[in-house]
């Protein structure tokens, strides 16, 4: 967390993430019907940043249950978002790396949190690009509400709604200090000075 962050309450610790993934594994699992003779045409693609980590989290988890090896894709949107010419500070470009054909595939696409549903639009524009899968299915840790376009999560791990001033913190151990799931509030007066 930012030291300004007041922190409002903790949703998620390690423990409670880990059994989210593993619900939501079973849950991708039982809505393409993967079964381990390898009749699957799925591809996991994670989000920059923290949606990359939580897809490789999955990709384990079914592999682990049911013996087979999804693909795995990293997509980057930062180029494709509405707002990218708009932003004072420039913004960190991170790599995509999808190494599979999306064409014809049902993707499910991961990232750990929906908020206004732009980056999420963005990164379905990335994915236009570069093919025409069968379907893209939704699935974030955390769905906050207040959405800007009609973008909606298929998975979700917790709806947790917001106000203007929260945010939620998702902290992986890949990446971060922490493991968990927070909200937070800004702190407003030294955002201001």
């Amino acid at each position: 967390m930012e030291s300004s962050d007041i922190i409002k309450a903790q949703l998620m610790d390690e423990r409670d993430l880990d059994r989210t993934l593993d619900r939501m594994a079973r849950q991708i699992v039982e809505t393409f019907a993967i079964d381990n003779l390898g009749s699957v045409n799925v591809g996991l693609i994670g989000m920059q940043l923290r949606g990359v980590y939580i897809a490789s989290r999955l990709k384990a988890k079914i592999a682990a249950v049911e013996g087979i090896d999804i693909p795995l894709g990293v997509l980057d949107a930062t180029m494709y978002r509405d707002d990218f010419r708009l932003r004072l500070k420039q913004p960190v470009v991170r790599e995509t790396n999808i190494e599979f054909d999306i064409s014809e595939r049902h993707l499910v696409l991961i990232d750990d949190v929906l908020f206004t549903g732009r980056t999420t639009r963005a990164a379905l524009d990335a994915l236009m690009d570069m093919g025409r899968p069968a379907s893209v299915k939704f699935l974030v840790i955390i769905d906050r509400g207040l959405r800007e376009l009609p973008i909606r999560a298929d998975f979700v791990g917790q709806k947790v709604p917001t106000f203007q001033g929260e945010e939620i913190r998702v902290r992986l151990r890949e990446i971060d200090d922490r493991e968990g799931v927070w909200l937070v509030e800004r702190n407003q007066k030294e955002e201001s000075a």
